[in-house]
């Protein structure tokens, strides 16, 4: 068992859905950036999505765009970013999952991407510009087992659609909560209960949503249907806010801790 199976199967045991925490690596600057990520990690958060920083972050909002650019002024690349999971794989067990573009992977070098991400500890990547016909040039080589493939699912996505992809997924499907980018406003929780019924007669994969999640409120009323909850914007918001205060990743830890608690299911 996979330390993604692994987590899946604890929550599930607690009655709890996952807690997965998305932030750019290296914003604002390589040092703050690890010790946010850190505190994050430190303060019950279950899955991590790392993002990698891109110039064109198609299928993110603003605030993930702005977040990428500080980290590209910082001179953050694929190289370090590794090097950052391999010191977080030192401080924490949770599961560590690759956000990226497939152009940052494809400059770096497709099988050099893999081989480092598994020895860095990395569980697995998300490339949200890369469709299953067009994958097997990346993951060919690949063992699942060891480096999971996550794939999106949109909300318009058909049923035969959503088999084809939950067929050549691993680790976890991540259903996407709405049509538009990252960060955008509004959430209907019965919409995504729909889709989420939907995608889970396609898969036995564990499901987890996000895009316009950014409350409490939020995490507890999607925590009934999914097995897990993503939140990117609204850590990258609050740092954001908060660039020039010492005490950041603390701000960050507290909100990390207070969705957690939400993800926790009445009965």
């Amino acid at each position: 068992m996979n330390r993604i199976e692994h987590r899946f199967a604890q929550l599930k045991s607690r009655n709890e859905s996952a807690l997965v925490g998305f932030v750019t690596a290296g914003d604002p600057d390589p040092a703050r950036s690890f010790e946010i990520v850190q505190a994050m990690c430190r303060a019950g958060m279950d899955i991590l999505e790392l993002g990698v920083p891109f110039s064109d972050p198609t299928a993110d909002g603003p605030v993930i765009q702005r977040s990428s650019s500080r980290a590209l002024k910082s001179g953050v690349k694929m190289g370090p970013i590794l090097q950052m999971t391999a010191r977080l794989r030192k401080d924490t067990d949770i599961p560590i999952i690759l956000f990226s573009y497939y152009n940052p992977i494809l400059a770096y070098g497709a099988g050099r991407f893999y081989a480092e991400a598994v020895d860095a500890g990395a569980d697995g990547a998300l490339v949200v510009d890369l469709p299953p016909e067009e994958s097997a040039e990346l993951t060919a080589g690949w063992d699942f087992s060891r480096f999971a493939l996550i794939r999106l699912i949109a909300p318009t996505t058909p049923p035969q659609r959503m088999r084809t992809i939950a067929e050549k997924a691993a680790g976890f499907l991540y259903m996407v909560s709405k049509t538009g980018v990252t960060g955008s406003a509004g959430l209907d929780a019965a919409a995504v209960e729909h889709h989420v019924a939907m995608l889970r007669q396609a898969t036995d994969l564990p499901v987890c949503v996000g895009f316009g999640v950014s409350t409490a409120e939020d995490v507890a009323a999607l925590s009934r249907t999914a097995d897990g909850v993503v939140i990117g914007s609204a850590f990258e918001r609050l740092i954001e806010e908060n660039l020039d205060r010492p005490d950041l990743p603390a701000l960050v830890a507290e909100r990390a801790r207070a969705y957690k608690a939400a993800t926790k299911r009445a009965g």
